[in-house]
Parts: C-alpha cells; sequence; structure tokens
C-alpha cells in the first residue's frame, strides 16, 4: 500500500471528534405506533435473504419496526418522528468486526504508530521525531512494523542506538507478537547472555553470534518487557479503549468481538464497567478469556466459566474460550508441516499439544462454551479440526460454536473439513494484498495457499472477518470495513488497480460475501445473529449509512467510501460533519 493511501486513510481517525451522539430522548407519542426515526430515499441492503432489499427503514426505542418501500412507511410517521432523507445513499446493517482487541489497542491509541508499508529508515526516522515530541517521557512507546522488513535478521538495537541511545525504546511489530528493543531497553530489562529463553524456539530473545541480544525479542519476551518497563497504565487504557470506540463508530462499527484483553486481565472488568458507566460504551461486545500458555490449560474452561459469569454488562459479556495456538509467518512461529526457508529444523511452534487442544475444547463444548482458536500455520489448523472433531464426537448437542482465526495457510485435505465439522472461517481480509515479504519465508506451494477465501465459500463454510487491531499491521485503518472489503474483493493494495495480484487470483470473493462477514455471519459468530446482524423487524437498530454505492461503484474506489451516520440502539453514536461543519 502506498504511504499516500495509508496516511490518507489513518488519517480518517480524526473525524470521530467532529461526530455528534445523540439519543433518542425525544421520542415519538408514547404508546403511539409512529416511529421514532424514519430513513426514506434510501438504497437499503438487509442482509436478509427473503427480502434482500429496501426503501425505508423505521426505527422506535432501539429497535427497528419497519422495513420496506416508501410509501409503506408513511404511516409510521408522527409529529414527533425524526424523519431521514438519506438521499439515495446506502443503508446496510451495523459493521460488525469479528476479531479485534479494543481494550488492548486502547492501550496503544496515542502510543507512536508506525507506517507499516514503510521500510526501515522510515521507521528510524519517525522514532528519532516522537523522542524529539516527547522529551520527558522516561520510555519510548510504539507499534507497527513489519519484521519480515529486516530480512531473516530481524530488527537489530544498533538501528535505535543511533537515534535514541540514552532512554529505553520498545517497539512492537504489526501483528504485537514481537518487539524491537534498543540497548538502554534491553539494559533496564537486565537482558544479558544468561538471560534464558522462555520457550526456546517460539518465545525466546534473538541473539547474534556472540550470544548477545539482537533487540528482537519474540512472542512471550516482547510482552514481558512491555509489562517490566510499565509502558501502560490503567488510565491510559481506559482513555485509548474511548478512543477506539469512537474510531470504530466513525467506521460503521457497532458490535464486536474481543479476541483477548492480552495483558489486561486484571484490569478489564473495571475498565468496561467505567466506560459503560461513563456512557461511552457505544459498542456491542462480546469477549473473551484467553489462558497464557501451555500452563494455563487445565484452568482455561473453569476461568473462561467464571468471566462469563462476572465480566458482563448492558452491552457486553466475556463468556468466549480463545486459544492461541501458534505465531506468525512473519515471525516464523505460525505451525507448518514444512521448515521456513533457509531455516532448517524450523516449522514453527504450537502452544498447545493436541491432547492439550482436545482437552479444552471438548471440557468448553460440555460447558456450551464458544471457542475462538488462532491459528494461522497449515499444521496449527489441521491439530485445531483435530481437537474439534473430538469435541463434536464427544458432545454431538452441545450449543457451541467454533471458529479458527486467520487461518493464513491452509493445507490441501482441511478444506472441506471446516464444512463437515460446521467451524466458523476467521480472517483480515486487508493482510489478502500481496505479501511480499512474507513470500520470502515460505514454499511456493504454501505461498499458492494463502487467504483461501473462496474455496472455504464455495464448500459452504461461514466465513467471518475483522481488523484484529491493533494487530491488522495498518493503524487505525485495519478498522476500516470499507478499506478491508476493497482489498477481499481485489487481493490487491487498496486503490492500487495496478498493484500484484496475491495468489491465488481466484481467491477473491465479492462484495456482497464480504458485507455479509461483516453483518449476519460475524453476528452468528457472536451468537448474536436473532438480534443483530442484519435490518429486519424486531431486531436492534444497528445501522450504517454510506456515502457511495459499494456494490456499484468502481471496486478500486470502495475504500475512498465514508460513513455518513452510525446507529447503534437507536442512537446516533456517529454523524458526519456537514459541509456547514454542523
Amino acid at each position: 500500500m502506498s504511504k499516500r493511501l495509508y496516511a490518507t486513510l489513518a488519517s480518517l481517525a480524526m473525524v470521530v471528534g467532529c461526530g455528534d451522539t445523540t439519543t433518542q430522548d425525544d421520542t415519538a407519542e408514547e404508546g403511539s405506533t409512529h416511529a421514532d426515526v424514519v430513513f426514506t430515499n434510501a438504497r437499503v441492503y438487509t442482509v436478509d435473504d427473503a427480502a434482500p432489499w429496501a426503501e425505508a427503514v423505521a426505527v422506535k426505542g432501539d429497535e427497528i419496526v419497519y422495513v420496506g418501500d416508501a410509501a409503506g412507511v408513511e404511516a409510521m410517521v408522527g409529529d414527533a418522528t425524526q424523519v431521514r432523507d438519506v438521499q439515495g445513499q446506502l443503508l446496510l446493517p451495523g459493521f460488525i468486526d469479528s476479531h479485534v482487541h479494543p481494550i488492548g489497542g486502547g492501550a496503544y491509541a496515542t502510543a507512536l504508530s508506525l507506517d507499516t508499508y514503510g521500510n526501515v529508515a522510515d521507521w528510524v526516522t519517525a522514532i528519532a521525531d516522537y523522542a524529539v515530541q516527547n522529551p520527558d517521557a522516561p520510555v519510548l512507546f510504539g507499534y507497527g512494523f513489519l519484521a519480515s522488513t529486516f530480512g531473516p535478521v530481524g530488527p537489530t538495537r544498533q538501528l535505535i542506538d543511533e537515534i535514541v541511545p540514552d532512554r529505553p525504546v520498545l517497539i512492537m511489530d504489526e501483528g504485537f507478537h514481537a518487539a524491537w528493543a534498543n540497548s538502554a531497553a534491553l539494559a533496564a530489562l537486565n537482558i544479558t547472555q544468561d538471560t534464558p529463553d522462555p520457550v526456546p524456539g517460539f518465545s525466546y530473545y534473538k541473539r547474534d553470534a556472540n550470544g548477545d541480544a539482537t533487540g528482537y525479542l519474540l512472542e512471550g519476551t516482547a510482552g514481558m518487557a512491555m509489562d517490566s518497563l510499565d509502558v501502560i497504565t490503567r488510565e491510559v487504557v481506559v482513555e485509548g479503549f474511548k478512543i477506539i470506540i469512537d474510531i470504530m463508530s466513525a467506521y460503521g462499527v457497532t458490535a464486536a468481538f474481543d479476541a483477548g484483553v492480552i495483558g489486561y486481565e486484571d484490569i478489564a472488568a473495571s475498565v468496561l464497567k467505567e466506560t459503560q458507566d461513563n456512557g461511552d460504551m457505544n459498542i456491542r461486545l462480546v469477549g473473551s478469556y484467553r489462558p497464557r500458555g501451555a500452563e494455563d490449560a487445565d484452568i482455561a474452561v473453569d476461568k473462561a466459566l467464571e468471566w462469563g459469569r462476572t465480566i458482563k454488562g448492558e452491552n457486553y459479556h466475556y463468556n468466549v474460550l480463545k486459544i492461541m495456538d501458534d505465531g506468525t509467518v512473519e515471525g516464523r512461529t505460525a505451525a507448518m508441516f514444512e521448515d521456513y526457508q533457509g531455516e532448517p529444523g524450523n516449522s514453527g511452534e504450537t502452544v498447545f499439544t493436541e491432547e492439550q487442544m482436545t482437552s479444552m475444547i471438548v471440557g468448553a463444548a460440555r460447558q456450551d462454551i464458544d471457542v475462538h482458536i488462532h491459528a494461522l500455520g497449515e499444521r496449527a489448523i489441521h491439530e485445531s479440526l483435530n481437537a474439534i472433531e473430538v469435541a463434536r464426537e464427544e458432545g454431538p448437542d452441545s450449543r457451541t460454536r467454533y471458529t479458527i482465526c486467520h487461518i493464513q495457510v491452509i493445507a490441501d485435505q482441511d478444506l472441506p473439513r471446516f464444512a463437515a465439522l460446521d467451524v466458523i472461517a476467521q480472517s483480515t481480509p486487508l493482510w489478502a494484498s500481496y505479501d511480499t515479504y512474507g513470500e520470502q519465508f515460505v514454499s511456493e506451494d504454501q505461498f499458492n495457499r494463502f487467504w483461501r477465501y473462496k474455496s472455504l465459500e464455495d464448500l459452504g463454510v461461514r466465513l467471518t472477518f475483522g481488523s484484529d487491531f491493533p494487530a491488522s499491521g495498518a493503524g487505525t485503518l485495519g478498522l476500516s470495513p470499507v478499506v478491508q472489503i476493497e482489498i477481499g474483493h481485489t487481493r490487491q493494495f487498496a486503490g492500487e488497480r495496478d498493484a500484484p495480484i496475491q495468489p491465488r487470483q481466484d481467491e477473491v470473493l465479492d462484495v456482497e460475501s464480504l458485507v455479509r462477514g461483516f453483518t449476519i455471519d460475524a453476528a452468528y459468530q457472536m451468537h448474536m445473529e436473532d438480534q443483530i446482524g442484519s435490518i429486519e423487524v424486531g431486531k436492534k437498530a444497528d445501522l450504517v449509512v454510506l456515502d457511495r454505492d459499494i456494490f456499484r461503484i468502481d471496486p478500486y474506489d470502495i475504500h475512498k467510501t465514508g460513513v455518513t451516520l452510525t446507529m447503534m440502539g437507536g442512537n446516533v453514536v456517529y454523524e458526519a460533519p456537514t459541509e456547514q461543519g454542523t
């Protein structure tokens, strides 16, 4: 993606300060059949197979009370009804982000955000500028670099030492699976030649020929460094969480699945309650408990049950078991069936043994707990499916819904197993543009098996899509469903029709399928399809109005689509500023 486009789109986050949040306090006549709000002159895509298109929608309280033609809605209009003529714009169900980290992401809302698609020189310059802008910060913290840009060696401490030698600097990568530290940070962390790796080959400190840490920290060591340097406070998380919710509202997102409050487990419940009490929870959240590693396997189900009982409020409920079973391709920690190119003996690692996976998933199924599994590599996906197969056999009547997320490299033999086992396939379309850097680490065959969305759809697999923010690799841009939809439809960088196409070209999805993945199918993943995800009478009034028709415009212009209005539960939580500035 061009840096120009990235900067333009990332700056959209700034518009949240211009939008209005209004509630329907002055509702239509109490006890009447009149609506509070009516949307007319709209091109309504309902995502309801029985009636996919409509002209008007009426809202009363927090529910949809009418969907149909313009003539039929006239009876719903009373003296107090607010009539909104959307002038032919596209009206959709509110978008649903099926995999995001809004609390964890909030921790980074005010940190340095690097352009993932930049180069090493760009990043060094950005760090230097950030240091000048924050002279009193004891630790400089940021995120966003792409590890594979550095090649097999990875980032080194010397690159930062040249510009910031006197203060600790810690920069997380775009996927939050690794970190880049300078010598001052390594010294503050007391990392020496004698410091053991927590999990050799997976969670470890990259070292040079002398055994000294290079400044590249992978997996658990990166999180440990964040904790030890105390770069995030509770106040930062609360403030950042609100910022992220506001940005999501500006992108038309009204509901989301929190795929893990990694590192903030102790404060998550209080952050959620404070945000709700302050009236800032303008999003519906289903969330998850995530075991830290193999040491938590035996308590994972009990902890998920505990979270489900205790972490819940009017608009949130944390009742899913999230299992992270491998790493990333760029970190060469995603679990594969063959070694990474140029790294004999390294085929990645799984966090849990297959026996542990099976025990957790079977245990969750017995308690009707939904399960969400992080698996990028083909071996991790295969073992996850094996465990789900056992759970299906042992508990055929369980209400548990199984999701495998990210799904970067899938073996041919495992594609039909998603359908056979009724497993939801979750991913981030933004990543399906050409992966120049990741290509160097995998075989040609594996590269041609990246992001097999259409193959899964053709087999009848339910697909859901989300940002994985802040690990999307694009800053707040990753939170935009329309940008994700364009890339899922073209498998190219947004707006660049001459850009290379990520193999295989026949894995592109149509826009309708991508919209479903951000609406009704995402609602299904969250066990909320009876309440949200489509525009139907009786469902919650979660709606988004777009200023372009993404079904009709040039596909390479989809990313330019703006949000005119976002409604959640009958309340307008974002409205684009008008030309007059109102």
